[in-house]
């Protein structure tokens, strides 16, 4: 039996069909706050845990039985860093222990052992989670991955209308990026291949380093238009954070880990066959960047 949490999420969405479609009859069980959210054929496949996972009752059901475990922590921005992330894990790792689950693989950071992951805000507070995983007894492997390509959705609107993305990174500051679909499949061969024992970190790292620079040419390249890079400061970050309505100390973990890894936080692992993905950045633009960026038809209506 695996379990899955955070089926619908960006990784999980992503996980889930490779699961579905590699699991040889392993039953998987999901853990969904509303279920309405799976796809119809995933219900229809799989054993469907509802609530939270932060809930100790949830997590004691959908442990039972359970072989191996996919945990990854939704961000909450109303919460503390530590309390975002062992505190709303510690019911799941009291029932790891109780049930006697023998394989976790969890979401996590690069930064670990470099001399900023002691202030990286975010990543330190995720790397203290791992901790907290890896003393429940089970094998751990914690997906310490690059920065996602995905993030910069976030910027959609206005790369679409001023043709420029923003962040506080350095302009020529190269660091790994790696696409949500490369660390799914990197999480489905661990949970499908569950000879590995002990605790380790996984470095997930994308194809190459890119520095923002070196993301601008390509999205110009492949977007068919001038996309530019313009450097925010950490000052502004935080204002801009904190008038999005974002707890105060979770914020200032965002400003810490953009600075941490503008100090290198994510340089700290090597790049091998084994730590790379294929998903180029290139690829990743025209396949997910360039749909995100076409105009809304007239007359639509968001569904949610």
């Amino acid at each position: 039996m695996i379990v899955i949490t955070a089926p619908t999420g960006n990784i999980g969405r992503a996980l889930l069909p490779l699961l579905l479609d590699s699991a040889h009859g392993e039953p998987l069980r999901v853990v969904v706050r509303d279920p309405a959210r799976l796809p119809e054929e995933v219900r229809g496949r799989t054993e469907v845990v509802t609530g939270s996972h932060g809930d100790p009752e949830v997590v004691d059901r959908a442990f039972e039985g359970a072989d191996a475990v996919f945990w990854l922590v939704p961000p909450d921005a109303t919460r503390t860093p530590d309390d975002g992330f062992s505190g709303f894990s510690r019911p799941a790792a009291k029932a790891l222990a109780a049930h006697g689950v023998g394989h976790v693989v969890g979401v996590s950071a690069l930064g670990r052992g470099t001399p900023v992951a002691g202030r990286a805000g975010l990543v330190t507070a995720s790397l203290a989670l791992d901790d907290l995983l890896a003393g429940t007894g089970a094998a751990y492997r914690a997906l310490a991955n690059a920065s996602f390509y995905e993030n910069l959705l976030e910027d959609a609107d206005t790369i679409r209308s001023t043709g420029a993305f923003t962040d506080v990174t350095a302009a020529d500051r190269k660091a790994p990026f790696v696409a949500v679909a490369d660390i799914a499949a990197v999480a489905a061969d661990l949970l499908l291949n569950r000879s590995w024992s002990g605790v380790d970190s996984v470095p997930v790292l994308g194809p190459e380093d890119l520095s923002p620079n070196d993301l601008a040419r390509i999205m110009t390249a492949r977007l068919g238009r001038t996309v530019r890079y313009v450097r925010q400061s950490y000052e502004d970050l935080l204002t801009d954070l904190l008038g999005y309505g974002l707890n105060e100390e979770f914020a200032r973990g965002v400003v810490a880990m953009k600075c941490a890894k503008d100090e290198g936080l994510d340089a700290g692992a090597a790049r091998t066959p084994a730590t790379s993905t294929p998903t180029t950045f290139a690829q990743w633009c025209t396949d997910t960047l360039a749909p995100a960026l076409l105009p809304t038809p007239k007359g639509t209506h968001d569904a949610h």
